[in-house]
Order: C-alpha cells, then structure tokens, then sequence
C-alpha cells in the first residue's frame, strides 16, 4: 500500500484525537461529526492534488468532494455550535456510560478517523486513473451536484421550520420533508455514488468502490442514522411523528400515503 495512504491514516487519527480533546473540555462530543466531514474532504483532496492520474476526473470528483465537505462540515459546525446542548445520540451514551465515557469516547474518535480514511480512498483510486470514460464522469457530476443541492436544500427547509414558533412539538412534513422522514441521508447515501461512476471502469480497483454507498446505506439504515433520530423524535413529538411514520417514506422520496 503506498505510504500517503498510512501517511494519511496517522494524521486522521492525531486531528480525531484533537478532536476529541476539545469535546472533553467542552463536553459536546458532536465535534466527531464535523471532524469526520472536513477529515474526510481534506484526506481526499490531499489525494487528488498529489496524484499522476487524468486531470478531468480528478478535478471532477476534486470540486464535488469540496462543495460536499465544506457545506457538510460548516452546517454540522454551526448546529453544534449554535444548539448549545448535546446531540442525542451521544447525550444518552455519555449519560448511560458515566466515568468510563471519555475512554469509550475515544474509541469512537478513532473509529470515525478510520472511517474518513476510508471514505476518502475513491479519491486516491480516482487521482490514479490512467484514463476516464466521458458518460461515467458526467454522470457521476450530474449526480454528485443533485445530491449536494438536495441534501443543503432539506437542511435548510428543516431549519425554516424549526424556527418558527409554532414548530415545537411538531414535525417537518414541508418541501422534501413532506415526501422522505429523512430526505437529508437520502441525497447523503445519494452523494457516494458519484465517485463510483467517476472512477467507472478505469480506476484502479474500481469496482470496490461501489462498497461505499452500501456502506453509507448500512451506517444511516442500522447504526448512527435512521435508529437514534426516529427514537429522539418519537420521544420528542410523540403521536405527531407516529402518525409522519405512517404515512411518509422513511428513506427514498415518494408520494405520502393518505
């Protein structure tokens, strides 16, 4: 394996590290979050710059992985930031773990480095890519760019809402709210599928890359998405979001039921 890619591996886990430090002080661990989304965008573009591949897919794939990194990792900064208290997720698990939570914290920071490692590795296969075949790439944008536009458009149709006054106790069901419970992981899932394409067929290694948004889907679907944000919300909002889950898609965008 060449040595930028355990290069790599090692600052991630020094910058998680660091990471972790400041939600020590400042007891937020939504901190990994933000780290993991600029990690992963930094690592990947550090492969792109540096590498001897085809100079289209590479800025291709170059400027979606900024436009990604930098929306993401900004609008997780500014939530975690501004809300002042702990996400749910790691506000139970710190409750639930006690004085034995900063270790497992730890482990946690790690895990999400080694993530972002990973999920930049498409962009080291792209930055070697001898050549590129024109409909993958421009697929791969076209996709890439819906996802982006799609994901900062739920977001912000999320955060309209939660500012009303009235909003409390309530749930989002405008724009793509009205047509997904998490619109927001689907054009996430829907972003991991641009590298793929772009890399289609000339990469090396290429058709691992296609692992990436089945893993996305597994991690939103079973383990960090999906499970902890519905429990919250039916905690939260009780009958109100039953009643979303009844009639709205809990993934891929589609018509309500009546």
């Amino acid at each position: 394996m060449p040595e930028i890619l355990w290069f790599s591996l090692a600052l991630l886990l020094m910058a998680f590290s660091l990471a972790w430090a400041v939600q020590w002080l400042n007891g937020n661990a939504g901190y990994v979050d933000v780290a993991w989304s600029f990690g992963t965008g930094i690592t990947g573009l550090a492969y792109l710059l540096v590498g001897e591949g085809e100079s289209v897919p590479r800025l291709i794939a170059g400027v979606l992985l900024l436009a990604w990194s930098l929306r993401l990792g900004s609008h997780i900064l500014k939530r975690v930031i501004g809300e002042g208290s702990e996400d749910g997720r790691y506000a139970a698990m710190r409750e639930r773990l006690g004085g034995a939570a900063q270790p497992v914290f730890l482990l946690v920071f790690w895990l999400q480095a080694g993530l972002a490692w990973l999920f930049s590795l498409p962009m080291w296969a792209i930055s070697q890519q001898p050549d590129f075949i024109p409909l993958f790439v421009n697929l791969g944008l076209v996709v890439g760019a819906v996802a982006i536009v799609g994901e900062a458009l739920a977001d912000r149709q999320l955060a309209r809402f939660k500012a009303r006054p009235d909003s409390k106790g309530k749930t989002c069901r405008e724009g793509l709210w009205r047509y997904s419970r998490h619109p927001n992981y689907f054009f996430e899932w829907l972003h991991w599928f641009s590298y793929p394409l772009i890399a289609a067929a000339t990469a090396p290694h290429w058709p691992w890359l296609w692992l990436l948004p089945v893993a996305m889907f597994l991690f939103l679907w079973f383990v960090t998405g999906i499970p902890y944000t519905e429990k919250q919300a039916l905690k939260s909002r009780g009958d109100d979001y039953r009643e979303y889950q009844r009639t709205t898609s809990p993934f891929i965008p589609w018509r309500p039921r009546q």
